[in-house]
């Protein structure tokens, strides 16, 4: 599995990617793995509050339906359309063009609560 060292992690399988201010949010390499084929996304509305914990988006596979929860709370301020095209860059690239939303944090101390890959590493058993 691959799990990037620059980012952190939620329990529920999210990752966050910080650039400046703005927080990137996507699925992990382990969670698109348990999922397989991903047929459908639905994101966040832009302009939409989201609050750490709470579903935010939806995934479905040819498996099953999965909330993808926010790692933090804030505003989502720009959301993939790619996926909607494409939603199988969820799993051909999870890290990069896969991504499922931007948001601006409302408390960006929230970051601390994350899991270092180390730990997240260890969370999924590799």
């Amino acid at each position: 599995m691959n799990v990037p060292a620059d980012l952190r992690y939620a329990k529920t399988h999210e990752w966050i990617r910080l650039e400046n201010d703005i927080i990137i949010v996507g699925i992990t390499d382990h969670a698109q793995a348990e999922l397989t084929d991903i047929v459908y996304s639905e994101p966040p509305k832009v302009g939409a509050e989201v609050k750490a914990g709470a579903t935010a988006a939806v995934v479905e596979s040819v498996k099953a339906a999965s909330d993808i929860y926010s790692p933090l709370s804030g505003t989502v301020t720009e959301v993939n359309d790619a996926l909607t095209v494409n939603p199988a860059l969820l799993n051909t690239d999870p890290f990069g063009q896969g991504w499922i939303f931007k948001m601006k944090a409302s408390n960006p101390a929230e970051v601390e609560s994350l899991l270092t890959p180390e730990a997240y590493t260890a969370q999924i058993g590799q």
